[in-house]
């Protein structure tokens, strides 16, 4: 791929608190609030707010960090730049107060203005709720987000926060507080609220003991996709870890394909009132 020049985006910004981000948004119909992974919203991304719109529901992708549309991959601008732009973007995530990187039972203060935007998303555009993606150091916020109840189909994409970096502890965590999990195991319970995980077995960034733990916290509630390493594309420019880009062999038949269906069955399930597909 190369960079994206955004055509068939409406760019739009949106304030919380004295905070204003820009916003991408495509499609018409429920909203589903992309988050995106590090560096930021690339081609690969925004492919897959493409293939939300195309069900039927508005894709809404926030601008949290780094240049929208620009290819992270080294063919694009060459290996020493790219490098150089993802460990900017990376580092500049690490210091800022807004995301929660290390630290174990707490939710990151950025997802208060999350779930704002999806509170003004509903309303604009209509629908029985939101969905949510949250990819890699993202990929806990849409847990967080299902505090509020317009949030009806979380998926968490590689949920890499906390950074384990060895500690038991933050292995067997995800990046929300005590207080708002109890929220969503409560909604879990009572409203059938169904959190959707993804993730490679070999990846570090993601241990299999954070899954046990939202196996163990929300029960059959939480379903997760385990891949094999060797069901990543091996065009990927790191060791398997982003299922619904950087890694997605979007070819029918493939493992990493049947788990993007997945993510859209969900959201055409609660989100669109269609029929769950056949085994899901």
């Amino acid at each position: 791929m190369s960079d994206h020049d955004l055509t068939g985006f409406e760019r739009t910004t949106f304030t919380h608190e004295g905070t204003t981000r820009d916003v991408l948004r495509r499609g018409s119909g429920p909203a589903v609030i992309v988050i995106a992974e590090v560096p930021g919203i690339t081609p690969k991304v925004l492919r897959f707010a493409e293939q939300v719109a195309g069900i039927g529901c508005t894709a809404v992708l926030p601008v949290l960090f780094g240049r929208p549309g620009r290819d992270a991959h080294p063919q694009a601008h060459g290996r020493v730049k790219s490098g150089l732009y993802l460990a900017s973007t990376a580092l500049k995530v690490c210091v800022s107060r807004e995301f929660t990187v290390l630290a174990t039972g707490r939710s990151s203060p950025v997802v208060n203005w999350l779930r704002a935007l999806a509170a003004q998303e509903h309303e604009r555009c209509g629908g029985p709720g939101v969905g949510a993606v949250g990819m890699c150091l993202t990929g806990g916020f849409a847990l967080a987000m299902a505090t509020d109840d317009r949030l009806l189909a979380p998926v968490l994409s590689q949920p890499s926060l906390p950074l384990a970096l060895g500690r038991r502890r933050a292995a067997r965590g995800i990046d929300i507080s005590a207080d708002e999990l109890a929220v969503v195991k409560g909604r879990c319970e009572r409203d059938g609220l169904r959190v959707l995980g993804l993730r490679f077995r070999g990846d570090g960034l993601v241990p299999g003991d954070r899954f046990a733990f939202l196996r163990e916290q929300l029960g059959d509630a939480f379903t997760a996709v385990e891949l094999d390493d060797a069901d990543a594309n091996p065009e990927g420019v790191m060791k398997p870890h982003s299922v619904l880009t950087e890694h997605l062999v979007d070819e029918p038949g493939q493992p990493t394909r049947a788990a993007l269906d997945e993510v859209l069955d969900l959201f055409r399930t609660r989100l669109l009132g269609a029929a769950p597909a056949a085994g899901v």
